[in-house]
């Protein structure tokens, strides 16, 4: 490992521990994304991860919140930049949205059910995000 990704590694463990606290499962690796989209059942949240200011202030936050109120089946999360072959072939299984972080999928049984995307998080309120992830939340869980 070079200097740079070493830096990089320290850097983003803060950001990566925020979603793990909250009882996400990071997805490392491309087999790690496979194996859990091959074998899920239920609704899964999604989170595509990214070391921008919108990731923290934003997106990690509304979401936290959000699985106060509603928590699915299973939550996952890629980073992105840093675990760039688990983000790939994450984003892989929705090809036809354009690549977006961070993000937020919704999946059903391994199947996109809803996507927020980047330019419905950045610029809006952390609780308007929180708000709308709840509510599709509870749709996706039957709430």
């Amino acid at each position: 490992m070079n200097a740079y990704d070493e830096y990089m590694k320290g850097i983003v463990q803060p950001m990566r521990q925020e979603l793990v606290d909250a009882g996400f499962t990071e997805l490392t690796t491309a087999d790690e994304v496979n194996e859990f989209m091959a074998t899920t059942k239920g609704v899964s949240l999604v989170v595509i991860n990214s070391v921008c200011g919108c990731a923290a202030g934003l997106a990690r936050p509304a979401v936290r919140e959000a699985i106060k109120e509603v928590k699915p089946d299973h939550l996952v999360t890629v980073f992105a930049g840093q675990d760039r072959e688990a983000t790939e072939a994450m984003r892989g299984f929705f090809e036809e949205i354009p690549p977006s972080s961070p993000s937020i999928a919704i999946l059903r049984d391994g199947q996109l059910e809803y996507f927020i995307p980047r330019d419905q998080i950045e610029g809006y309120p952390v609780e308007q995000i929180q708000e709308h992830l709840t509510g599709v939340l509870k749709q996706a869980c039957g709430q």
